[in-house]
């Protein structure tokens, strides 16, 4: 073993609660997501993915429980397959590796390899069970004849996407090692020698994003969890050495971010208040000071900054509003871009006035409506610890609640936002566009030249685009390669939609600038039209609807959504 070159991660997390006798503060304080370790370890400051301070007992009583600390290392390695030793040996395989001969042997050498110290085995079993390599096939024998206990075979199907098939035979593992109380198990692919020394990089990144999400369950809030029985992945045949370290250092930071996101997005709205949300931004700042301060604005500053639009949503709410502004800037060089990210940050929806009722309203989920948020939080965590050089990066969150009360607006008030304009209220559950309205405005005050918000803003986007896919607004070509590029090296999907302008005239008012929502066809694009309107010019601009990726149905859980090409974005912008 000590022959080997390695190259290996840890994934550590941990929670602590404590409470005082005037107010109860729950804090859950977490290590770094993994700690590189190479022969010549390297050490890495303890950091915290997610640290909830409450000022007050929260409504319920609820508090995170602690979490026992997970570890798991990752390792990159070149080994003799047959010669690993451990619990799971899982090989990823497309329908193309399957191919099998007039004796129904496998025409692939890494399979041949196998089967031959298996007797046979592996092919006989495959045929048997069906498997011919589609994507979400995956099976698991317990064979002897090699040093591991198990043997997995996991489809890659056709492999049109590489990026989101290696991540779900990450998942994969991290699923299987989970049902045989796994401790170590091993992934490589049967045909790794046709990969380029580029793709292999990312192939090793994907499989380890995979794996680490694959294994991390969001247990704070339930009275019993299991504890996590996987302790070790071997990452064979994809290279060892400083690049690939570099690369899964580099994945480790991202994973902690989305995992940092999906926390923020799964806490309930009782928890996770706006004023929880920026003590959250203040904390990621405290972290990575070097490279990022915090900016927090009250009630009274954000009048001051004529912000009546957003302001008017978060009127009804016994939670005060909080502004939240992040700021990166690298640790050395000139800076030779600017960005900002804007998330919508709507703690809880109830919709106020014109109150979410009815089949498919979906009002017990709105705690995700702060799902482009926790994207944008998500990727400041990330960049904190990346520092990438030569770009300034704004994050920008108005933190509301859209709650029912007698200080609440109310349906044909007129609101102004900064920029001065004008908008009547026709439907107050149009809301995450009246908060976006001051914060692209405040963004772009910034001197920013490239803007992207997130939002989960409309249902017209998850009926167009379905519960996957995230929709992209924007009238430059250029931004609109640059995020999508972006997207298709994180593997998260995004469709370019039409910015119709013609549609502008259903948003027309009859006393005021504009009406906050237009008829219910392209709902989507009046939104996106909308938020046009408090854009400066020279600034490009683009407009992510996730509210479809932003949660996973069937894992009734948050996805993390957005961070990963966000920090992609950010990277391919900085020198």
């Amino acid at each position: 073993m000590a022959a080997i070159k390695v190259s290996s991660l840890t994934l550590l997390a941990s929670t602590t609660t404590t409470s005082s006798s005037s107010s109860v503060f729950t804090k859950l304080r977490f290590g770094p997501i993994w700690g590189i370790s190479t022969a010549t370890p390297f050490c890495y400051k303890r950091t915290r993915r997610m640290a909830h301070s409450i000022a007050r007992a929260t409504l319920g009583l609820t508090q995170p429980n602690q979490i026992e600390v997970p570890k798991i290392s990752f390792a990159a390695k070149e080994i003799d397959l047959v010669e690993w030793k451990g619990d799971i040996l899982a090989v990823g395989v497309t329908e193309k590796d399957m191919a099998k001969d007039e004796n129904s042997k496998f025409k692939n050498s890494t399979l041949q390899n196998l089967d031959s110290h298996l007797g046979g085995s592996l092919s006989e079993a495959s045929t048997e069970e069906d498997f011919t390599g589609k994507a979400g096939q995956s099976t698991i024998l317990r064979l002897p004849g090699l040093g591991s206990k198990r043997v997995g075979l996991v489809g890659l199907g056709s492999a049109a996407n590489p990026t989101t098939a290696y991540r779900s035979l990450g998942e994969a593992v991290a699923t299987a090692a989970k049902s045989s109380l796994a401790s170590n198990v091993a992934i490589t692919l049967a045909s790794p020698k046709g990969l380029s020394a580029e793709t292999k990089l990312s192939t090793a990144s994907a499989i380890a994003t995979g794996a680490v999400l694959g294994t991390h369950e969001d247990n704070r809030f339930k009275s019993e969890s299991n504890k996590p029985s996987l302790k070790s992945v071997d990452i064979l045949g994809l290279g060892t050495g400083p690049e690939i370290e570099k690369k899964l250092k580099y994945t480790e930071d991202v994973c902690a971010g989305i995992i940092f996101g999906k926390e923020l997005v799964n806490a309930p709205a009782n928890v996770l208040t706006p004023a929880v949300l920026a003590e959250e931004a203040k904390r990621i700042a405290s972290l990575y000071s070097d490279v990022l301060s915090a900016t927090i604005l009250d009630v009274e500053q954000c009048k001051e900054l004529k912000m009546g639009s957003y302001l008017a949503v978060a009127a009804a709410s016994a939670n005060p509003p909080h502004f939240i502004h992040l700021c990166y800037k690298p640790p050395g060089g000139v800076v030779k871009s600017k960005l900002a990210l804007v998330g919508k940050g709507l703690t809880f929806d109830s919709g106020g006035y014109n109150i979410k009722t009815g089949p498919g309203c979906s009002i017990e989920l709105m705690k995700f409506d702060m799902g482009g948020s926790a994207a944008v939080l998500g990727a400041a965590n990330s960049l904190g610890q990346i520092k990438p050089a030569g770009v300034e990066v704004h994050f920008i969150v108005a933190a509301c609640e859209n709650m029912i009360s007698g200080t609440g607006m109310r349906p044909g008030d007129i609101v102004t936002a900064s920029n001065g304009k004008t908008i009547e209220v026709n439907n107050t559950d149009a809301e995450g566009r009246l908060t976006l309205a001051d914060a692209l405005v405040y963004a772009c005050n910034q001197g920013v030249e490239k803007v992207v918000d997130l939002a989960t803003l409309t249902g017209a986007c998850v009926v167009a685009l379905g519960p996957s896919i995230a929709g992209v607004f924007t009238p430059s070509d250029d931004l609109a390669r640059e995020v999508l590029g972006a997207s298709e090296v994180s593997g998260e999907k995004l469709w370019r939609m039409p910015m119709e302008e013609s549609y502008w005239e259903s948003m027309k008012s009859g006393v005021a600038d504009m009406v906050n929502t237009g008829g219910r066809q392209g709902g989507a694009i009046t939104a996106a039209l909308f938020l046009k309107q408090f854009v400066d010019e020279k600034v490009q601009w683009m407009h992510i609807d996730l509210a479809g990726p932003v949660w996973n149905d069937k894992k009734k859980a948050a996805t993390g959504f957005g961070v990963s090409t966000l920090v992609e974005w950010v990277f391919k912008n900085s020198s």
